[in-house]
């Protein structure tokens, strides 16, 4: 019987040097600064460019499709095993104890922005790949080890693979957690916009929580002219007193500065953040706003503040296989004279449609001088727990951890594994390690990406080599 962690574990030097080569890199999207050459920005191009070297030297076939999307290929055969990873990640924001792109290693963990989603778990994977191939195994299959540019954002380059390239057999992901995922929700964001007036005796002049929609608001921060000053500062220290979240207040030029932290956490899952955004517009609805300023405060605070299940908004729904829908508000902005925005991000099982949970979201939206919508969505995706890319995988994750009781699961996260109809998600986050993707001080512990890296070693050889 083979030693796959034995195997792993001899990789440990190599790969932590390639992977702190990875990490290092600040690959977030970033539109700003698109070229013709970098058109998600230059982070996402180098960190793609860098992988494919890598790829390059260790003696695979490597192909750059466009600056976005790229693959490594071995093997052969008339079925196509894929390997979706990708080298993009969240923006670090801000409550770091250390630089999220200068990696550390401490009390075994690896702490930096990517080393659990997905340069950690994507280049234990590949070195799995990379050590097979080095061990001599004949692959009956092609394998297509392929890396995405901007997963976190809208898939562009994924998208675009999947376009010009033939589409594989089966495949897997590893961007997510083990034992395996075969069901994933579907998921959409439902918009509200409205125009940002003033009608009262205090004004609401800035809003801003947020980063992306796929991750709890840690920060937000309003600007308000108040008639009141020292009333608004006694209500603000009250409010923190009585509520989990950290803030400052500060009288400025343009008016009192208020900012809270709550805590971010992965949208799939908001119940584990603390929303920024929702609590301070729940201590806004205190002070005496008007016009859109006071609908926007009082939608926020009275139908989605503290329920990440649609309670509130009478959308709540449970599917047997897929368990809850969820809803994570995550990015929210009000500009005085401009336009007030709301993005609520639904992860929804098998039975829900989003132009009916449109539809049962605009009366209601209506009411606060709102204007509903949707810019897409993702459909629910299942497979089989039968079906041979489960089996396979779940056998090399019980073989090599002993873990016998383990299931196949279904979760709120959208992976790469969608986009292929035998796909799935598997891995590397292990069932005891904490969840700390799109937050602050992300790690991943090093033993459990030597594991990873051990389980899919078998995973690859039986998947494409029996």
């Amino acid at each position: 019987m083979i030693d796959w962690l034995k195997i792993a574990q001899d990789q440990k030097q190599d790969f932590l040097q390639d992977l702190t080569t990875m990490l290092k890199i600040k690959s977030v999207r970033d539109d700003n600064q698109a070229t013709a050459d970098a058109p998600l920005g230059p982070g996402p191009t180098e960190a793609l460019k860098a992988f494919l070297k890598m790829a390059q030297r260790d003696g695979f076939t490597a192909k750059n499709i466009d600056n976005v999307v790229g693959y490594a290929e071995i093997g052969s055969g008339d079925e196509t095993v894929a390997i979706l990873a990708h080298v993009d990640v969240m923006p670090a924001g801000n409550g770091w104890d250390s630089d999220p792109f200068d990696p550390v290693i401490k009390d075994g963990n690896l702490i930096a922005r990517g080393a659990s989603d997905d340069k950690g778990p994507g280049m234990a994977c590949y070195y799995a790949l990379k050590t097979l191939k080095e061990m001599g195994t004949k692959f009956n299959k092609k394998i297509r080890f392929i890396v995405g540019t901007d997963e976190e954002s809208n898939w562009t380059g994924m998208h675009h693979y999947f376009a010009t390239e033939p589409a594989p057999t089966m495949g897997f992901s590893p961007d997510a957690e083990f034992p395996l995922i075969n069901g994933e929700k579907g998921q959409v964001s439902i918009l509200l916009d409205m125009d940002a007036n003033n009608d009262g005796n205090d004004q609401l002049k800035s809003f801003n929580a947020g980063l992306r929609f796929n991750m709890v608001p840690r920060e937000a921060e309003a600007v308000v002219a108040v008639n009141d000053v020292q009333d608004t500062q006694k209500k603000f220290s009250a409010f923190l007193a009585a509520n989990p979240v950290e803030g400052q207040l500060s009288n400025e030029a343009d008016g009192l500065h208020l900012q809270l932290i709550g805590k971010a956490a992965h949208g799939m899952e908001p119940e584990k953040g603390i929303n920024a955004g929702t609590y301070l517009a729940l201590f806004l609805t205190q002070l005496q706003l008007g016009g859109n300023a006071k609908s926007f405060v009082d939608f926020i605070a009275k139908y989605l503040h503290d329920d990440t299940r649609g309670h509130h908004l009478n959308v709540a729904c449970t599917d047997d296989v897929m368990g809850e829908m969820t809803m994570n508000v995550g990015l929210l902005s009000f500009e005085q004279g401009g336009h007030a925005h709301i993005d609520m991000n639904f992860r929804y099982p098998k039975g829900v449609e989003p132009e009916k949970l449109l539809q049962a979201i605009q009366p209601l939206a209506n009411l606060y001088h709102c204007q509903a919508s949707y810019n897409g969505f993702e459909k629910p995706h299942y497979v089989d727990p039968s079906d041979p890319i489960v089996t396979t995988l779940m056998n090399a994750y019980t073989e090599v951890t002993g873990d016998q009781a383990a299931q196949p699961e279904v979760v709120g996260g959208g992976t790469y594994g969608r986009l292929i109809k035998r796909g799935v998600a598997f891995g590397a986050l292990m069932p005891n390690t904490p969840n700390t993707m799109h937050q602050a001080n992300e790690f991943q512990p090093v033993d459990d990406l030597i594991m990873s890296m051990a389980i899919y070693l078998k995973a690859i050889h039986d998947l494409a080599s029996k």
